[in-house]
């Protein structure tokens, strides 16, 4: 069974950002690329969402409530509610993701 994908505002923000760093210090062409490929990757998600691998700065804090997948270098890390997949955060890989995930992603209810 399929399921939706969506968006939030933090990760289209991210993809819009992104998108204008490539086109300002690569070109408009591969930063139109960039972008396609990461919606295209993420809208993959409508079947079988769960394959994707926790995030391991996450899995440090005990927390398995998001999974990411990627087109290299980028990671786009999501969460599964319901029948819905909700693209959390689009960002470049090779940074430091512990501190930006703890500010970007909110804790788990309860905690």
């Amino acid at each position: 069974m399929a399921f939706a994908v969506q968006f939030t505002s933090g990760a289209r923000k991210d993809l819009r950002a992104l998108h204008t760093y490539i086109a300002e210090n690569d070109s408009l062409e591969n930063a139109d690329h960039v972008a396609r490929e990461i919606v295209r990757c993420a809208l993959t998600l409508c079947d079988l969402p769960s394959r994707g691998s926790h995030p391991p700065e996450l899995l440090q804090q005990g927390r398995r409530d998001y999974r990411q997948i990627f087109f290299k270098p980028y990671r786009i890390l999501y969460r599964i509610r319901a029948k819905t997949v909700f693209i959390a955060v689009i960002t470049d890989g090779r940074r430091d993701m512990s501190p930006f995930l703890a500010r970007r992603l909110p804790g788990p209810r309860g905690r």
